[in-house]
């Protein structure tokens, strides 16, 4: 018996040694009839999650698909042409960068290789310039599934706020409005779908983000756009599919209420410390990563007001 009991427990360790290290599965879901989105998740860059922590879109046309950010990775920006093809036989044609953040822009090698077109907005450009090294070297902790990846910039940077495209018969809109969470951030907006893909100016179901080229004005700009279209569907740079009121709720008031909060304590000589830890986060306490994330977001603020 002890025999037989060793035995199994050798054969139950080996195949969980033979066991594939797991690896995320990209799906698009549809959104509306044409339009499409994987939705990444709400954690940070791993290992298993191949550094896909971000929504990515998908239109088809009749004239080819567009893609609405390319990965953080070649080899995750394969994984993303797979799951296309799943999806509609249409090559990609046409790749829009929404931003300047690593799961943006970092596949695009892949694509321009297939003969892509691949677009971001102007101010995106140097901004993928200066942090291009620096994303690379966060993404180390993908090891192997780094390898393939060359910073790859966009061959078209559209100038402007408005920027009217009409591919395979669809119209799609550019707008910018200063940026936000990288200085290139902009939307994307579909107005025979009434679909807008915000890239990171949203963020619903996990707490913003804010990192050294981030500007929570110029970020308020740009979500006052949203405000203005007043989309039906939004499909946020993370989190679920959603609305206008729930991203209001969960990005614009957080930008507001931080920004509020950390003026007054600029203005009044109140210590960084105190008014990091006077910030009410309450409203915010569902948000995954929370308890961390927000008193970060609100020592960056009060940098960024005394800046101001």
């Amino acid at each position: 018996m002890k025999a037989l009991m060793t035995t199994c427990a050798i054969c139950v360790l080996g195949a969980l040694i033979s066991l594939p290290v797991l690896a995320v599965e990209v799906t698009f879901r549809p959104v509306v009839d044409g339009v499409y989105a994987y939705i990444g998740e709400t954690d940070g860059r791993t290992y298993e999650n191949e550094g896909l922590n971000a929504n990515i879109g998908l239109v088809v046309t009749p004239e080819g698909a567009v893609l609405i950010d390319s990965g953080a990775t070649f080899q995750s920006a394969h994984k993303i042409q797979e799951a296309v093809k799943k999806v509609t036989s249409q090559p990609v044609r046409w790749v829009i960068n929404s931003g300047g953040q690593d799961h943006r822009w970092l596949g695009n090698g892949y694509f321009r290789a297939q003969g892509a077109e691949i677009m971001a907005h102007a101010t995106a450009e140097s901004d993928m310039k200066a942090r291009a090294g620096g994303h690379l070297e966060a993404l180390k902790v993908l090891k192997e599934r780094l390898d393939g990846t060359i910073p790859t910039l966009p061959n078209r940077f559209v100038q402007g706020n408005d920027t009217r495209l009409a591919l395979g018969g669809v119209v799609i809109e550019l707008k910018y409005r200063g940026g936000g969470h990288t200085p290139g951030d902009m939307v994307v907006w579909l107005p025979q779908k009434n679909v807008m893909f915000t890239g990171d100016v949203v963020y619903v179901d996990r707490v913003l983000g804010l990192i050294p080229v981030s500007l929570t004005r110029t970020w308020l700009q740009s979500f006052a756009m949203i405000d203005e279209i007043n989309p039906q569907i939004l499909v946020p740079g993370h989190g679920n599919v959603t609305n206008v009121a729930t991203a209001q709720a969960q990005t614009r008031n957080l930008l507001q209420a931080l920004r509020t909060h950390m003026k007054k304590a600029v203005d009044d000589g109140t210590d960084i410390s105190a008014a990091v830890k006077s910030f009410d986060a309450r409203p915010y306490a569902g948000l995954k990563h929370a308890e961390v994330w927000i008193p970060q977001l609100a020592n960056m603020t009060y940098l960024e007001m005394e800046r101001e």
